[in-house]
């Protein structure tokens, strides 16, 4: 099949649909909701959905054992595309098209899978010899990948010593550069990057991806936005932003000139366990993470919460999860980048129902909430003991909390949000709003953080009364500097047979 296009999916939801008694079943459960879930975007899935209506599809086959799907599918080339679908391994389908478009799975592959939900014909085939081969080399890869973590002989990966020392003298460079624009603002006041300045300073800041720098640079560049946008409204609100971001990038500057020449005056190469290589710009890999030895094995994971974020300086869209450690309750995020100008390309993740089973979860550098990504996980749902768990690692009380919440918010470099399971005794209105008030009579407010979908005034709608007394919160722990204060914004309410989400 030339030029075949591959996707491995993530598409856990087929797991109970397809295998059934260790057999590979024939998809009767399949709906249209799964299909739109696995398509990159909206777009993809309704031209999927139109080229089955229309008749797109000259031939169908399938497999004796429902393992295998395949269609030939007229399309703008010369010649008809071919689309497969291999359901071998349930947990992650591969689909292949002879098509040239970019996206996974594309518009045939999601067109095969709507052949499939509308029961039409399919003549039984034979697994073609190609395919078999690939289902080889993969099972072979697996099989490799299981007996070297087992064995712990994962090889690290070569390292170029001069290409990296060469790079790490380069980003010093820009950091240079970077110090003395912070020292010059700092000397002059943001009020002078007004005017002709503005164009200076976006210089500058392309300057700074020739060094290698893309983190430094889109804190310069969310400064440049908050300035450009105090001048046309002349709201605090942007002034204030513009000075927490000029003290983050001061802060990431210092932190790095620091890390970087340390590196370099010992001779190290590689990467290593800081989180400052993710705030430069660097980008992880699983393997490399895996390699430093920053991973979980056999971990369940089940998501409390789920949103979208627009960073309008990063020009994209962050899908943000929110996962709940079933071991021990400790929160972690997911993010899944999706910049403007690639949408089409990179699927936008949504929320996650059940436990996540994952036999190898990567964790990101840093304190706090940790990032956390995987290649494959199973979804189960979620049981009544799994609540009680939740329900167990809830804070006892608030003070303790809101402590470990101020140490980790004042680090510059730290996110700006806190997210912790906490009970309480009540959540009722307050002279100032909602309020969350623990067993030891302290409280604090409950308020939406700018930028972020509202979720406080759910709790207003909520049947039972009974789910506002005596339970877990998850709380996203913030700080309001209109108010100078301390708040949290609700995201989930966790009772001992249940989780109430307000974002999803």
């Amino acid at each position: 099949m030339p030029d075949a296009k591959t996707i491995n999916a993530a598409a856990s939801f087929f797991q109970m649909e397809i295998q059934k008694n260790g057999r590979i079943g024939n998809l009767k459960h399949l709906n249209e909701q799964q299909i739109a879930a696995l398509a990159p975007n909206p777009t993809a899935a309704v031209n999927g959905k139109k080229i089955s209506q229309k008749g797109g599809f000259v031939r169908r086959e399938c497999s004796a054992d429902g393992s295998f799907y395949l269609g030939e599918c007229t399309g703008s080339g010369k010649s008809n595309y071919i689309v497969t679908a291999d359901f071998i391994n349930p947990d992650q389908p591969v689909f292949r098209c002879s098509c040239p478009s970019r996206q996974f799975p594309c518009k045939h592959s999601l067109a095969l899978l709507y052949e499939i939900l509308a029961e039409k014909p399919f003549t039984t085939c034979e697994v073609s010899p190609d395919i078999l081969e690939k289902r080889k080399k993969i099972q072979a890869r697996a099989e490799k990948k299981q007996t070297d973590s087992a064995a712990g002989e994962k090889k690290p990966a070569k390292v170029n010593k001069s290409a990296w020392t060469k790079k790490l003298k380069k980003q010093l460079e820009g950091l240079e550069l970077a110090a003395k624009l912070i020292q010059d603002l700092l000397r002059a006041g943001l009020g002078t990057m007004g005017g002709t300045a503005l164009d200076t300073y976006r210089q500058l800041s392309k300057q700074l991806g020739d060094y290698y720098l893309p983190g430094p640079q889109r804190l310069l560049n969310g400064l440049i936005l908050e300035i450009e946008e105090f001048q046309k409204d002349g709201e605090d609100a942007h002034y204030d932003k513009a000075i927490r971001i000029l003290e983050e990038l001061w802060a990431l500057v210092k932190k790095s000139r620091e890390y970087l020449s340390g590196k370099l005056e010992r001779g190290e190469i590689g990467l290593d366990e800081s989180p400052l290589y993710e705030d430069l710009g660097g980008v992880w890999k699983l393997s490399e993470l895996e390699g430093l030895g920053l991973c979980k094995k056999d971990a369940r994971f089940t998501q409390l919460a789920f949103w979208i974020e627009f960073h309008k300086s990063r020009k994209e869209f962050i899908d943000i999860g929110c996962w709940a450690d079933l071991e021990d309750g400790n929160i972690f995020l997911t993010r899944n980048y999706r910049p403007v100008k690639a949408l089409k390309n990179i699927k936008q993740e949504d929320s996650t129902f059940g436990v996540a089973e994952i036999p190898s979860a990567a964790l990101y550098p840093g304190n706090g909430n940790r990032r956390l990504r995987w290649e494959s996980a199973r979804i189960v749902p979620l049981k009544q003991e799994d609540c009680s768990a939740l329900y167990s690692y809830g804070a006892p009380a608030l003070a303790p909390v809101v402590k470990e919440a101020k140490n980790i918010l004042k680090d510059p470099l730290a996110d700006p949000v806190f997210y912790k399971l906490i009970r309480f005794a009540q959540i009722s209105h307050s002279p100032e709003g909602l309020a969350l008030t623990d067993s030891q009579g302290s409280s604090i407010l409950l308020a939406d953080r700018p930028g972020t979908e509202p979720s406080t005034n759910h709790l207003l709608v909520f049947p039972e009364e009974d789910a506002l007394k005596n339970n877990v919160l998850l709380g996203a722990f913030w700080y309001d500097g209109v108010n100078r204060r301390l708040a949290i914004q609700p995201l989930s309410i966790i009772t001992p047979d249940s989780v109430i989400r307000l974002l999803y």
